[in-house]
Parts: C-alpha cells; structure tokens; sequence
C-alpha cells in the first residue's frame, strides 16, 4: 500500500512513523486511519523491529484532532462507524507487540491525544498542547479518550479535561503523569532516539512480555496480575536470550539478544 498521509521508516531495530498531512495539521481522517491500519500491520509482523516512534509531520501539530470536514458530514450510523474504525485502529496500535513512544512535536488535541494515550509512554516538545475539546463542537472523545486518559490520570482529572475543554501544556501534562519528559522542540526526537536505542538493545521476547505482564495487569486484581507475572517471568527464563542475558553476566559481557519476541 502506498501511503500519502505517512511515511514509515526504520533503522537499526526502531520503526518512525511520521503523521504526514502538515497543511491539515495532521487531522485524522479516513485515509490516514487506512494507511495507518495497514502500517500497524507490517510492523507488528516485522520481526526484525524492536521499537517504534510515533511523531507529527511539521513543526505546529502531532495530530490536532480529526478531521472536521469529514466529520461534519456523518449520519449517526457514520459516526459509529468511524468512532469504531477509529477505535479498532489504536487499539492495534496499543496491542502491538514492541514498546511505542510518542514523541509529540505540537497539537495532541482530541485524536490526537488518543494517539498519544495508546502508546507505552510519551515524550513531548515543550511546545506541545494536549487536550479533548470536542465538548467545544457538541461532542466528546470517540477514540477511546474517556477510558484510557482515565486509566492513566484518573478520572476526576479526566472529567476536569474533557468537561471544559482546556488544553494542558506540556509541563502541566507532565505534571499530571500524562507525560514521562519534556524536551525543547530541537532535542525532542535526538532525545526519543537515545531512549528508543536502549530499547532496542534489550531482548524482543522480555519486551514483548514485560509489555503485555504490566498492560494486561492493569485490567484486573493483584492476585491475577501476579499469576500473569510468574507465568511470563516463567516463559521469559526458557528463552533463548534469558540464556544469553545470564551467560553474559556471568562472564561480565555485554548480552547480544538474538532471539525471537516469541522466546
């Protein structure tokens, strides 16, 4: 699939992916979901991709949003509908199987901070906005807003958010655990690609389960997130690069991970 509303690329183990309609300021719409979908596909199936970076075409927008020219013209069924393409799309974005980090270069606005939401962490310019406004047009978040912001922040902050609209700077954001680091616009992606190369040193089946043990203990009690731990610890000691990992400790080298995410 050619793509016109991205660019993908990658080297050495790290995958960024480039929102890429800057005079639209990045507005999600249809086509891009598409391509998006499509490129979610091929990472994930990209055995030899450890990390992937998420980040805005331009110098103003990550995403502001979607794209309210294509919005204004739903019926009721075509905003289910798009609410559900939307949705299913950034869940296969949390559910990849690498880590996902956000380096958000501007406006993080509705979609845009939904985007943000469904990676493992993210790191913003210190000219980052996020926000969900659509309670400013009538409406509120359809890509998964209400849950996952508040999961992250709570949801007294994330009823705060979303009842007035207010958008939060990126130190505010951080200040609310929204954001792991702020950056000045210049250092943003230098400093999400030192981060992202430690990553992708590390071992593709202990990401992969270190990953899926914390995201999947979140959605239930103590007792099973601890049964999910042992099991994942369990799998991850059989591995090819737990071999490694303990071998190169022992004989006070640095491991050189070979294995596949599946052990």
């Amino acid at each position: 699939m050619a793509y016109s509303c991205i660019d993908l690329t990658s080297a050495d183990g790290i995958a960024t992916l480039t929102f890429n309609r800057p005079k639209a300021l990045n507005a999600l719409n249809s086509a891009l979901l598409a391509e998006l979908a499509d490129a979610i596909g091929q990472i994930g199936a990209d055995e030899s991709l450890r990390v992937l970076i998420l980040t805005g075409a331009g110098e103003k927008s990550f995403i502001a949003g979607a794209d309210i020219t294509e919005i204004a013209t739903l019926s009721p069924l075509g905003a289910k509908q798009f609410a559900r393409f939307g949705q299913e799309v950034i869940s296969s974005l949390q559910a990849l199987p690498i880590p996902v980090i956000a380096a958000v270069n501007g406006f993080a606005l509705g979609g845009g901070c939904e985007m943000a939401l469904a990676c493992d962490f993210i790191y913003a310019s210190e000219k980052a906005l996020f926000g969900l406004p659509e309670i400013t047009l009538g409406l509120i978040p359809g890509f998964g807003g209400t849950q996952r912001l508040a999961r992250l922040i709570g949801a007294n902050r994330t009823k705060e958010m979303v009842f007035t609209g207010r958008h939060l700077t990126a130190a505010e954001a951080k200040e609310i655990g929204l954001v792991n680091k702020v950056f000045t616009p210049e250092e943003l992606m230098t400093r999400t690609l030192e981060v992202a190369r430690v990553i992708a040193s590390k071992g593709k089946a202990s990401l992969r389960a270190a990953k899926e043990t914390i995201s999947g203990g979140l959605n239930t009690d103590l007792a099973t997130g601890l049964a999910i731990e042992r099991d994942a610890f369990a799998l991850c000691l059989a591995s090819p690069d737990a071999q490694e990992g303990t071998s190169a400790f022992l004989e006070k080298r640095k491991p050189a991970f070979t294995g596949s995410r599946n052990g």
